[in-house]
């Protein structure tokens, strides 16, 4: 049933003339997770987060068992 409507689903693309949509569409989400992964490694290396990590782990490492 899925892949009867994926057939309907490709052919009416086709007939709308929508063939490089796809390609547009990869190369706009492809850029947006750029910028997040670029945002978030700035947030990641900042100092007060950078020293928040490194409080997490050494707690981590010295809690008594």
């Amino acid at each position: 049933m899925v892949m009867r409507w994926w057939g309907r689903r490709r052919a009416a693309l086709r007939s709308a003339g929508e063939q490089g949509m796809s390609t547009a569409e990869y190369a706009v989400g492809t850029v947006a997770a750029c910028a997040l992964a670029a945002v978030l490694y700035k947030i990641v290396t900042s100092g007060a987060v950078s020293a928040a990590l490194q409080a997490i782990i050494e707690k981590a490492l010295h809690a008594a068992v």
